[in-house]
């Protein structure tokens, strides 16, 4: 019966995450297609250019909410009603101390920023109004993560996902609005996007007004012990979702060089496409989450391994599900975002997606199985599948192998990386599973 009722838990929160973090992703995949319509080969080429700056902030935000969270459903599950609301204190003292460092660089540093980036003067006005705004909304970005995070976790998972689909639909809206009615072109889009987590966090704001929340915001010094105990713990979802942000800062300088403008547009195509086939399995890592730190938290490791495995096994279910559909429809999906018609844009991008898209079970295996080690209190372990598959492997696997097979290189880059994770992290998992079988369940 117990086994039965986490079951049911775990699948009304792995659905409700993963239809919150599906409406969370559209935020770049509108803009991707309206942008393509709106502003053509160019618009993309510098929205895929700046794309990497978004993925650091909203990594930030959700490294901070992902951190703080689960400390406090690991409180939570121990009765510690006072030490939650220091960790929810402490979390949003530490947004604001990264929101004000992003929106800094926004104002005084966009322009070399974008050069960084690798935008040239074809695209670099484009590139670098994309990149200023996405950071002066830094702090609604931030503060729409950590709510989202810890109103999950209080036990309001419902909540939490309306707040990312609504925001994430008025997105859509006002992608269209201001980009074809009131001819905003780029600005537009990016404005659009930043208005998303205000309304988001309006919304879910309404757990804070109606009294249900069980944590609260206390004044108190900032403790370096209990931010370093938040990143930590945070420190893989800034990896997971950074990573998608340094995969294709990397890949759009290799293929600048292989492909010019028109490669970058038809990466940016596939880049798009994984972001939203990677937040189906954050959606699964971010539902889990709070059952296994609440077991960990009441000692129940048994009940913690089952949940994880649950999750694998629905990841691995997507994965067939996603590959079925990519490959069946690979033409049809490209050129929605290929408007004018490119034959060479429209072959470049079917090609890459047929050999990129391998990549996503093992993916999805890596996502979950860092979320096992940050709800169960291992950083490290959780930091170093980030790590490996966020940086340590995938920047010199693009490098090596783009100089020995070109362009085909490239895309073989992302699937021997997570593949290579993968069968270390089994290793990991099962060293786990040996510890905590050697403990009372």
């Amino acid at each position: 019966m117990k086994e039965r009722t986490l079951f049911r838990e775990f699948l009304w929160y792995a659905s409700l995450n993963i239809l919150g973090m599906l409406g969370l992703s559209c935020y770049i995949l509108a803009d991707t297609f309206f942008v393509a319509q709106g502003l053509g080969a160019d618009g993309l080429a510098a929205l895929n250019l700046a794309i990497p700056v978004y993925s650091f902030v909203h990594g930030t935000g959700l490294m901070l909410g992902m951190g703080g969270a689960t400390r406090y459903a690991i409180f939570r599950g121990q009765g510690s009603e006072k030490n939650g609301d220091r960790v929810f204190s402490q979390t949003l003292q530490l947004g604001a101390a990264f929101a004000v460092l992003f929106m800094t660089s926004g104002l005084l540093f966009s322009r070399q920023l974008t050069a960084l980036l690798g935008a040239d003067e074809t695209v670099f006005s484009m590139t670098n109004t994309y990149l200023k705004v996405i950071l002066l909304f830094a702090p609604a970005f931030i503060g729409n993560d950590i709510l989202i995070c810890f109103v999950r976790n209080d036990g309001n998972p419902r909540l939490s996902m309306t707040g990312m689909l609504l925001g994430s639909f008025s997105n859509i809206i006002l992608d269209y609005v201001f980009i074809f009615p009131f001819g905003m072109g780029i600005f537009g889009a990016v404005l659009a996007t930043g208005f998303a987590p205000v309304i988001s966090m309006l919304i879910l704001s309404s757990h804070i007004r109606s009294g249900k929340n069980r944590f609260h915001f206390r004044r108190q010094r900032p403790r370096r012990e209990a931010a370093a105990s938040v990143i930590a713990l945070g420190f893989p979802s800034l990896i997971t979702e950074v990573s998608s942000g340094l995969v294709i800062i990397v890949f759009n300088i290799l293929i600048l060089g292989l492909a010019g403008n028109t490669g970058v547009a038809a990466y940016g195509v596939i880049a798009n496409l994984s972001l939203v086939v990677i937040s189906l399995y954050t959606g699964i890592a971010q539902g889990v989450q709070p059952l296994m730190s609440r077991a960990w938290g009441r000692q129940e490791r048994g009940e913690a391994l089952k949940a994880f495995c649950y999750a694998v096994g629905l990841a691995l279910l997507i994965s067939a599900a996603v590959y079925a559909i990519l490959m069946l429809f690979t033409a049809p999906l490209v050129s929605v975002f290929n408007s004018e018609g490119d034959a060479r844009l429209q072959e470049m991008a079917e090609y890459g997606m047929r050999i990129y898209f391998t990549a996503i079970p093992f993916a999805g295996f890596n996502i979950v199985l860092s979320v096992l080690f940050t709800s169960t209190e291992q950083a490290l372990p959780a930091q170093l599948v980030s790590l490996l598959r966020g940086l340590i492997l995938i920047v010199p696997a693009a490098v090596f192998l783009s100089g020995a097979a070109g362009l085909t290189g490239v895309w073989l880059a992302f699937p021997v990386t997570e593949g290579t994770v993968a069968a270390l992290g089994a290793l990991l998992l099962a060293r786990t599973v040996r510890q905590f079988c050697g403990k009372q369940f």
